[in-house]
């Protein structure tokens, strides 16, 4: 099993994202949109729709999932993973919550990118 130490980064309170919305930090070439669910949970994808490379940031947050604002295709917010009879996958980034501050590891996201 190969373990990856992972650097967590603040990015900022959990009051910066609206309910069912979503904000984005760059990372070098990627920009990681951070998600925020009706019931306060919070998930990192890389902003790129695996179809068309839609910015999932723009899209309606639902159900554990988003929706891509380009061409509606449905991603989890846990997996990745396109949903329905779609295929395709974008990057997840570990992300997690201390107190109401958000913190996602940055050099995670970029192992798994490589």
């Amino acid at each position: 099993m190969n373990a990856i130490a992972m650097n967590w980064v603040a990015i900022g309170s959990l009051d910066d994202i609206p309910r069912r919305g979503a904000r984005c930090v760059k990372s070098g070439d990627m920009t990681v949109a951070v998600f925020r669910t009706a019931d306060d949970r919070v998930f990192a994808l890389e902003d790129k729709c695996p179809h068309r490379n839609g910015p999932l940031s723009q899209g309606i947050v639902h159900d554990g999932c988003v929706t891509c604002p380009l061409h509606n295709w449905v991603i989890s917010l846990e997996t990745g993973q396109a949903q329905g009879a779609d295929d395709g996958s974008v990057i997840t980034v570990p992300v997690k919550l201390e107190d109401r501050r958000i913190l996602i590891s940055l050099e995670a996201a970029g192992a798994k990118a490589a």
